[in-house]
């Protein structure tokens, strides 16, 4: 489990990067990778066990590519690892 306030600061930065995020972006801002955006937004969750913090790597990044299909999942997954 963790803190409410840490699961909320990663959908924060989720959030950012999401906003931040277009196609294509790799191509026009050299050096960017999504990887970078994930990593950043995953911080805030580094005390759990590295296989949960892995198996959310791939719905933060889908996130952030793609909000509209995979908020309602990230939240879903985080409220699940969130004290009440």
């Amino acid at each position: 489990m963790i803190d409410r306030a840490h699961a909320e600061d990663a959908l924060f930065r989720v959030s950012v990067s999401a906003l931040r995020y277009y196609p294509g972006k790799p191509n026009v801002e050299p050096g960017y990778t999504l990887n970078e955006d994930v990593e950043w937004c995953l911080e805030p969750l580094a005390d759990l066990p590295a296989s949960v913090v892995a198996e959310l790597r791939r719905t933060v990044g889908l996130a952030i590519i793609d909000p509209t299909g995979f908020r309602e999942a990230l939240q879903e997954d985080l409220n699940s690892l969130a004290d009440e």
